[in-house]
């Protein structure tokens, strides 16, 4: 623990807070609070196209830049939570976050990929609680409506994004963002890439359909039934916790999700044809 980082130690905001970067994913603002010039500056070049300086965040954490905790970060975060109070861990950061009060801070060095961490590790959390989840899976826009397209690495993923035609728009090639709305489940943009290394368009679009990737001799479509859908949906849920109550919530979600949306497996050949079956 930092002193005077603490979440419990003080709820009395210091006399000059850090300015601060709003980034708005998924429709939900986090503020990122930083009193480094640069640093925001960085922030600001790495999530561009998903700034929103007029939006009300709720949720808010000031990044303290120390030198890396160790030389190499950890292959995975850890997460752990007290009562309100989740904390996460990795080499090359450590950060607390406090769901009640909606604050919290990152202790880092001053590169994006730990706030990229922290990023995706909140909004899994947030997310929860309003019926959605972050999906290992790509996904675009074609006529007004999204198509996700989940897998393990090596399934297709990046390939049928960068297939994807003039007329649609690319939302992610490698963590998609679906989150339950009054009319049905949409998919929005995000700025977490994979191979591409290009983020997605920051829109949102009702989800059309949810495939499953397999490679094969030739392109078919075959519909999955919704319990082995749910099955293979919440294997590639990106789970952070393994917190009780937070696994119920995903849970919950995947079998309402595929209870209102299609799933179908799509063995595929790596070419433009593809498309054109799906929508």
């Amino acid at each position: 623990m930092i002193a005077g980082t603490s979440l419990a130690a003080s709820g009395t905001a210091p006399r000059t807070e850090p300015q601060g970067v709003v980034i708005e994913i998924g429709g939900i603002p986090i503020l990122l609070r930083s009193g480094d010039a640069k640093f925001r500056a960085m922030l600001e070049q790495r999530y561009a196209g998903f700034l929103n300086p007029s939006a009300q965040p709720a949720n808010e954490f000031t990044i303290y830049l120390n030198p890396p905790l160790t030389k190499i970060p950890d292959a995975d975060a850890q997460v752990f939570r007290n009562d309100s109070v989740w904390r996460i861990e990795r080499g090359d950061f450590r950060a607390e976050w406090d769901a009640e009060a909606c604050r919290g801070y990152v202790q880092q060095s001053a590169n994006p990929y730990a706030i990229d961490t922290v990023l995706r590790i909140t909004h899994s959390l947030v997310l929860a609680g309003k019926s959605g989840f972050l999906l290992h899976a790509a996904s675009a826009s074609r006529n007004g409506c999204a198509f996700l397209f989940a897998g393990a690495s090596g399934a297709g993923k990046t390939t049928l994004a960068r297939l994807a035609p003039q007329d649609a728009k690319v939302l992610t090639d490698e963590v998609s963002y679906v989150r339950r709305q009054k009319d049905g489940y949409f998919a929005f943009g995000t700025p977490f890439a994979g191979e591409l290394a290009k983020v997605g368009e920051n829109i949102r679009a009702p989800i059309a359909a949810l495939f499953l990737l397999a490679k094969g001799p030739r392109n078919r479509i075959e519909p999955v039934a919704r319990t082995d859908a749910a099955r293979a949906l919440l294997s590639n849920i990106l789970f952070f916790a393994e917190d009780p109550e937070f696994v119920k919530l995903v849970f919950h979600s995947a079998c309402e999700f595929v209870g209102l949306v299609p799933v179908y497996r799509l063995t595929f050949v790596p070419n433009a044809h593809v498309w054109e079956m799906i929508g």
